[in-house]
């Protein structure tokens, strides 16, 4: 029995240290000793849903990145050209189907000078017929009318359309890329190099339409000088071949933003979304140009919200109207009149912000006296308008009336 006693007490000393090695949990205290219970062991089905803790590496991820808004973009007063904002005016971008604003210029100027007109009519070639992307499906040997294609051109960006107008103005699609590079350099758009009339991205081994912001700011101040031009791009739809077709305007902010009349979008994958966009509320006319966004509604949202900074901000003001008289009066020492009170030549206007009007001011450069005969019309000096201290423009100052020279005995006597 004793012998039994003492090989009982050697294995509870042997089996209590691998029991305590083999459960290290930390115990939830007991109402008795205020020691730990062990607590409950979760099950292999839970623990293989529980989340893991972040590791730095995760931890420090950055968030994605919003979405690009633009390129490149401008904001102009229509008028005198005066940038109001930009960003990375002048660099090259290819504009897509904006091309089309430098074929409705040509258009425009053929037009006026008598060289076309609305109701000739246009013929498609094999080729036109053949153009992708937006198109209203000519086929080869149908004829519209200029105005009609123009429509086509404007409304729906077709460009099947486009390159007819082309080979019916210039003869060949080469011929016209010709003259729309020639109008780019007339108009001083230094950026742009134009190799289609639609905008089309390029086939392998040709190169793409490039153009920025600053010079389609250009382009759309020089279009907005021949205003039939709104006739087009201010449609919301139009029919096209006999009310088969009603072509709906790509502009969508020509439905949401009061004033907007113009101008054109644009749009392939490597150029991304596009817009020269151009609006009147009372006698302020703005233009913006946004190049390169992410997302047509990014595009759209961002234009109009630079487009209504700038209403809300400026006004145009008439500084001077054409026939005003100038509060000061020249010597005619040689004329049977003996003085006279120059005109303003023209009007002039000019867009500030509405808190900074006082800035504006007009500085006379005029001769106290102008020896000879004067002629009604003739320049005798001249207004300088400036802003904040800076030149902004000037307006000739131009004689109202003739004033013939007075014969010698009156002018020795100084008499009428």
């Amino acid at each position: 029995m004793k012998k039994y006693f003492i090989a009982l007490l050697m294995a509870t000393f042997v089996i209590t240290p691998a029991w305590a090695i083999s459960n290290k949990q930390p115990t939830a205290p007991t109402k008795a000793s205020g020691k730990t219970a062990p607590k409950k062991a979760a099950s292999p089905a839970k623990t293989a849903k529980q989340t893991p803790p972040p590791t730095k590496a995760s931890a420090q991820k950055p968030p994605p990145a919003p979405p690009v808004p633009y390129k490149a973009f401008i904001v102009v007063e229509a008028q005198t050209g005066k940038m109001l904002e930009g960003e990375n005016i002048h660099q090259p971008l290819p504009p897509a189907s904006i091309t089309k604003l430098m074929l409705a210029a040509i258009v425009m100027e053929r037009l006026e000078s008598g060289q076309i007109k609305l109701d000739d009519r246009v013929t498609v070639s094999q080729e036109a017929a053949a153009m992708g992307g937006s198109q209203v499906y000519l086929k080869p040997g149908e004829t519209f009318s200029l105005d009609e294609m123009m429509k086509a051109v404007m409304v729906a960006s077709a460009n099947d359309a486009a390159y007819s107008v082309a080979e019916f103005v210039a003869g060949s699609r080469e011929n016209f890329v010709d003259l729309m590079n020639e109008k780019a350099r007339s108009l001083n758009m230094a950026d742009s190099r134009f190799h289609s009339m639609h905008g089309l991205p390029p086939s392998q081994g040709q190169n793409p339409d490039m153009t920025s912001c600053a010079d389609l700011a250009i382009l759309a101040g020089y279009l907005l000088a021949h205003p039939g031009v709104l006739e087009w791009t201010s449609l919301k739809t139009a029919p096209f071949r006999n009310n088969t077709l009603i072509m709906q305007n790509h502009n969508r902010l020509m439905n949401r933003f009061s004033g907007m009349d113009g101008l054109k979008t644009g749009f392939f994958r490597e150029a991304g979304y596009s817009i020269a966009a151009t609006a009147r509320v009372n006698n302020l006319r703005l233009i913006a140009v946004v190049m390169g966004s992410s997302a047509a509604k990014i595009r759209d949202s961002f234009a109009e919200n630079k487009l209504k900074t700038y209403f809300s901000q400026y006004e145009m003001i008439t500084v001077i109207k054409k026939g005003d008289s100038v509060d000061k009066d020249v010597s005619l020492p040689d004329g049977k009149q003996k003085s006279l009170k120059p005109v303003a030549a023209t009007d002039f206007f000019y867009p500030v912000p509405r808190d900074k009007k006082k800035q504006l001011s007009k500085e006379f450069d005029l001769p106290d006296q102008i020896k000879g005969e004067i002629k009604e019309g003739q320049r005798l000096g001249e207004i300088v308008i400036r802003f904040n201290k800076d030149a902004v423009g000037k307006v000739d100052l131009i004689s109202p009336v003739n004033v013939p020279k007075a014969g010698f005995f009156s002018r020795f006597f100084n008499i009428k």
